[in-house]
Parts: structure tokens; C-alpha cells; sequence
């Protein structure tokens, strides 16, 4: 097995080296930081090639080579965690990602004028993960932080971000990944599923009750951009006995933030 450095040679090299191996090599490198991620914990080799089924001397050979490029970060006891390196690609990131930029700005202003929880999420494969949040006044607490994944069809973030989709696509998505939450009450049907995805992306709207978390709503809009893709979502979070309220409106807040993150990134107005 290639280690990373292997896995990157150069055209003159590639001769020798087929390309599966050098896929291969990389695939090794991004299950190792995706069971780190997932797990947000540092771990042992022998726990990471235990997870992924991977030989533990193909593990070490890679884990050396990660170590010694600054992406991974080897710990008393030879425990293995994310690298500094990663750290500083992640600034890179985050400086020159203007969806992210501009919806953490209106994030902020939604948490002070709605005094609720607000989070920003986006898509990541088959579940969608919160890529900001903001606690609002209240102090209402809820278990999703910045950097949790859940299934898509728990969420009403979730089945939003799919429903720019073919209506194949979403059943294909739904009928793989939708599985049941904790509280028994999200929707597994794929085509139940890959209806109201496309119905809440048409009105703008998603609402969600106590499908991911027992008394915790969620009310979120969509981001959508040129192509009409939803790119990403703003949502607040709160009691569900708060779904009703009209002062403030947290239905017409959330729409506005969404209109508005749209217009500063100059992609489509949303119908009314």
C-alpha cells in the first residue's frame, strides 16, 4: 500500500505507479480523517484500521506519512488527532467561502432580533451537518452543535437541501439514508420523503417537530442559488410550544434572512 507521499507523484512518476494505487493511497488518508472527525476524539491506530477494515500496517505506513506532513498530530500515548496543518487550510476555507461568510453575518442578526437559537447547515452526502450556530437570548439548549451530522430525513434542514433534486435522485437518497430517529417520529418513507422535500423547497419553508429531539422544533429556509440549488439552510431552533408564536414572527424572520443572504450574494430573489 502507497503511502501518501507515494500516492502523489509526479507524471514522470505515474508510469510505474497505476492510478487505482495512488486512489487508493488517498482514499486510506481521507477514511483516517473522516473516523476522526466523525468521532471527534483522538484514537489509536488500531481502533481507526479496526473501524475502517484496513490492514494496521497499511494504517501506521499512512498515519506516519500524515503525521509527518502536519495533518495528523500524534499524542501521549500515541493517540492520533487532527494536525496543525489542517487548521490553517481551514481558515483558508472559511476566509474565501462567501455563502458562509455572508449567512454567519445575517445568523447573528437573526439570533438577536428572534432571541432564539439559530444555526446555518449544509449538506454532506447522505446527512446534513450544522455549520454555524448562534445561541439566542433565551438560552433554549439544544444537543446539535456546530459540526453534528445527522440523516437527512430527520431534519427539516435536511429534506430541503435535496429538493432541488430529480424526484428519481431524492427517492434513490431517501430510500439508502433515511432511518429512524430517536424519537420515532421522522418520516421513513422514500416517496413520502422525496414529495415533501420538493414541496418545502417550493414554499420556502420547513418546519419540523419533535422528529430529531423530543419538544424541539426547528423552522428553516432555504438558501437557494442561481440554478435554484439550495446551497444551504438558516433555521431557528426552539420549544415547540413556540411554533405558533407571532411576536416576533419566527416563521417571517427566517424567510427574511433567507431572502436576504440570497440577495447579497446576488443569486435569486425568492417568490413571495
Amino acid at each position: 500500500m502507497p503511502t501518501i507521499a507515494a500516492s502523489l507523484e509526479t507524471p514522470a512518476d505515474s508510469e510505474a505507479v497505476p492510478r487505482r494505487s495512488r486512489t487508493s493511497g488517498i482514499d486510506r488518508a481521507l477514511q483516517i480523517l473522516d473516523y476522526l472527525q466523525k468521532h471527534e476524539r483522538p484514537a489509536t491506530a488500531y481502533e481507526i484500521a479496526r473501524y475502517i477494515a484496513a490492514p494496521l500496517s497499511t494504517i501506521y505506513v499512512i498515519v506516519d506519512d500524515l503525521v509527518e506532513k502536519e495533518i495528523l498530530d500524534r499524542q501521549d500515548g500515541g493517540l492520533l488527532w487532527l494536525g496543525p496543518r489542517l487548521y490553517h487550510y481551514g481558515l483558508t476555507y472559511a476566509r474565501t467561502l462567501d455563502l458562509l461568510n455572508v449567512a454567519v453575518q445575517e445568523m447573528h442578526e437573526l439570533a438577536l432580533n428572534s432571541r432564539e437559537t439559530v444555526q446555518i447547515c449544509g449538506r454532506d452526502d447522505d446527512h446534513m451537518v450544522v455549520l454555524a450556530m448562534e445561541e439566542g437570548k433565551d438560552h433554549f439548549q439544544v444537543t446539535s452543535r456546530v459540526g453534528t451530522r445527522s440523516p437527512l430525513n430527520w431534519t427539516a434542514s435536511g429534506r430541503m437541501l435535496v429538493g432541488h433534486l430529480s424526484e428519481d435522485e431524492r427517492r434513490e437518497i431517501f430510500a439508502r439514508s433515511a432511518t429512524t430517529s430517536p424519537t420515532g417520529r421522522a418520516e421513513t418513507d422514500k416517496d413520502v420523503l422525496a414529495r415533501t422535500a420538493a414541496a418545502a423547497l417550493e414554499a420556502g419553508l420547513s418546519i419540523q417537530a419533535g422528529e430529531s429531539d423530543f419538544s424541539v422544533a426547528c423552522i428553516a429556509a432555504p438558501i437557494c442559488d442561481n440554478q435554484g440549488a439550495c446551497r444551504a439552510t438558516i433555521s431557528i431552533v426552539v420549544p415547540d410550544v413556540k411554533l405558533q408564536q407571532k411576536d416576533p414572527d419566527l416563521i417571517a424572520l427566517v424567510k427574511a434572512s433567507a431572502r436576504r443572504i440570497e440577495s447579497r450574494l446576488g443569486w435569486r430573489p425568492r417568490r413571495a
